[in-house]
């Protein structure tokens, strides 16, 4: 792969820096097709994460939620017995994914049903952010703009 260098953006554009960041972890942090998943736009504010996890058990897997990342780690118990495939199509590997998130993004729950691993996750964007309407007030005409008849004109 070939790799790019963001630093000039980080001498130009004055707070565009996470940005840049993130384009350079994306860049840096290569991610194996396995598991695959699904990410997918439920409503306005509302995302969702799909694992296609066969053979693991809840208690092989761990979410972490920090900051602006998600990771999902996939640790398989070892078995104490040798067993012998004749074909082998169910990886059952242990794994580590990472998911950047936006700005005031969060998991709000994840459950694994059937060897799916479902991760929910809601934009909350405080109110103080929120796009608000602004009332245009008419301000009072009579107060402090002079009239033409009292204007001076000198010549």
């Amino acid at each position: 792969m070939t790799g790019y260098d963001f630093s000039p953006l980080f001498r130009s554009a004055i707070g565009f820096d996470r940005i840049a960041r993130a384009l350079d972890d994306a860049a840096r942090v290569e991610q194996t097709g396995y598991p695959p998943y699904n990410v997918e736009l439920v409503e306005e504010n509302r995302y969702e994460i799909t694992m296609a996890l066969a053979g693991f058990e809840r208690d092989e897997l761990n979410l972490e939620f920090e900051g602006d990342s998600l990771k999902v780690v996939g640790r398989k118990a070892r078995q104490e017995q040798k067993r012998t495939y004749l074909h082998r199509g169910i990886a059952e590997r242990d794994f580590e994914h990472r998911f950047k998130l936006a700005d005031h993004v969060s998991v709000t729950g994840a459950n694994l049903i059937n060897g799916i691993l479902r991760i929910d996750l809601v934009r909350q964007i405080p109110e103080a952010l929120k796009a608000r309407r602004i009332e245009i007030g008419v301000a009072d005409q009579s107060a402090e703009q002079p009239k033409l008849a009292d204007a001076k004109v000198t010549v």
